[in-house]
């Protein structure tokens, strides 16, 4: 995941960030290291200002004119197909 490299390029620190979800650093960080939940995920997007699928890829890597992009799991290396709706 990309997110120690989103809060780098924001200008922010660990500790800034877990205030803002309102939760402990040690606990973030844990995340961070972890298997974080859809929720955890989604509540760090937002307090980072960025969308949930940029925590895995950053948008240079994505491919222009293309709905779909196929991305690799960092953690089992299994090939994940998303699929941006229209919506």
């Amino acid at each position: 995941m990309r997110i120690r490299d989103i809060i780098e390029q924001k200008g922010i620190t660990t500790k800034e960030l877990a205030e803002r979800m309102g939760i402990s650093q040690s606990a973030l960080n844990q995340h961070i290291s972890g298997n974080p939940s859809i929720k955890v995920l989604t509540s760090i997007a937002s307090n980072l200002g960025v969308d949930i699928w940029e925590l895995f890829v950053s948008p240079e890597e994505v491919r222009p004119n293309s709905d779909t992009t196929v991305l690799t799991c960092p953690k089992c290396g299994a090939k994940l197909k998303v699929i941006e709706s229209k919506d």
